[in-house]
């Protein structure tokens, strides 16, 4: 049985809105709505002369009217940039925000074994949203245009356990941000950060209730740019798209308490950071990626964009890092995926593919993926699973085996309008 934990923990945001610090996200709140609710309580505090979103509230029709809130029109992204050609990236500094574009995230996943052989999974990821283009104002106060929140969740094969949480906040006050130079990005107690001068390696900090994490990273790749050089398309419409770079491989060592206990982990992580304006394209409703390391050196990043009536986005594909770090761009015609097995949320009835095979015929790789726990929903202010994975397979003919991480977007509810 999955536990969960979903809090906010800006407790002046809550206030404001009326309700307790330490009130639950209620299943009928869309992240949409959530968002939207936030952006109308913060544009009230942005200093005088800056931009604010629009604020037209009205209540939300249907069997449970009354108490939620929703906004119209949706946020407007006039004047933030987009992801429209390859540029230069200058580390750390591109570690840290890009306050000209809307969305942000920081993304660290990783499998890890403890001495006697137990197997975990974890998750800690930071976005940021811009309520108006450029950085928050300088000063003392909680008075900002960013947002933030986090999930962290950490997965345990022994107990078929996947705990998780969320926390909100405003960029302001020290509440949660983001830097460059040297590199952070934190959300009240929740952090991750650079230990060295150029962000290869990092120390990740989280905790909610017995579940706690405190790991040091180190990258054994060099950077890898996904996509045409770091613009990763979601469709074909020039500026749907991200950039999109990461550490594909990272040594960890450190310690995971869950609620049999704490002990010493060693394994290996993956981090992604990808900031954009506009992504998903006309048609979209989510997206299934795999990040796997392989037991041969080599990692596999691979997405692929689900459209309304069945079809992939042509945009789709990934990269294949050699274990010298190499990268080969993969178009969404040189890898084959299908679904061996599906999984109904006990929680949500949303139904996600639970297992799968996936080929990428010409580097003669042909795996099988498996989830370490069935049960890896994120119930968060939007709906998807995310979770550790194992898989088996053959490369070129001889065995191969490995991990990583898969994300199931929008088969819950259409991903449109939220990233």
């Amino acid at each position: 049985m999955s536990r969960e934990s979903v809090r906010a923990e800006d407790a002046h945001t809550r206030r404001q809105a009326g309700g307790s610090p330490h009130a639950r996200s209620r299943p009928g709140v869309t992240f949409a709505t959530a968002l939207a609710v936030l952006a109308a309580i913060l544009g009230a505090l942005l200093p005088r002369g800056a931009s604010r979103e629009s604020a037209a509230v009205r209540r939300a029709q249907g069997p449970d009217a009354g108490s939620l809130l929703e906004l119209a029109p949706p946020l407007d992204s006039s004047g933030f940039s987009r992801a429209t050609a390859p540029r230069e990236f200058r580390l750390p500094a591109d570690h840290g925000p890009h306050f000209g574009f809307q969305t942000e995230w920081w993304y660290f996943t990783g499998v890890l074994a403890a001495g006697d052989g137990r197997r975990f999974g974890f998750q800690l990821t930071f976005f940021r949203r811009g309520l108006s283009p450029g950085p928050p104002p300088d000063g003392p106060g909680l008075s900002t245009n960013q947002l933030y929140f986090a999930h962290f969740a950490v997965s345990d094969e022994d107990a078929g356990e996947h705990a998780f949480a969320e926390r909100w906040a405003r960029g302001a006050g020290g509440l949660a941000g983001a830097t460059g130079e040297p590199f952070a990005v934190w959300l009240e107690g929740w952090r991750a950060e650079a230990t060295d001068a150029d962000g290869r390696t990092l120390r990740l900090a989280a905790g909610d209730g017995p579940r706690r994490i405190e790991l040091d990273l180190e990258s054994r790749k060099p950077l890898v740019r996904h996509g045409d050089r770091g613009v990763s398309a979601k469709s074909d419409e020039p500026g749907n798209a991200s950039y999109y770079v990461g550490y594909t491989r990272l040594g960890v060592r450190g310690r995971l308490a869950t609620e049999r206990g704490e002990t010493a982990v060693t394994g290996e992580a993956w981090f992604d950071h990808e900031w954009s304006t506009s992504a998903l394209g006309p048609g979209a409703v989510g997206w299934d990626w795999f990040s796997l390391q392989l037991s041969d050196g080599r990692d596999l990043m691979y997405f692929q964009i689900r459209r309304t009536g069945g079809g992939i986005e042509p945009a789709s594909g990934g990269t294949l890092v050699s274990e010298d770090g190499a990268t080969q761009r993969l178009s969404v015609h040189e890898v084959e995926l299908s679904v061996l097995a599906r999984w109904t949320s006990p929680h949500t009835r949303a139904r996600y593919p639970a297992r799968w095979r996936l080929r990428v015929p010409e580097a003669g790789l042909d795996l099988v993926i498996a989830p370490l726990v069935a049960d890896q929903e994120m119930r968060t202010s939007f709906l998807y699973w995310e979770g550790a994975v194992t898989l088996s397979g053959r490369a070129s003919g001889g065995p191969i085996a490995g991990h990583g991480y898969v994300e199931l977007t929008g088969y819950a509810a259409s991903m449109q309008g939220v990233f």
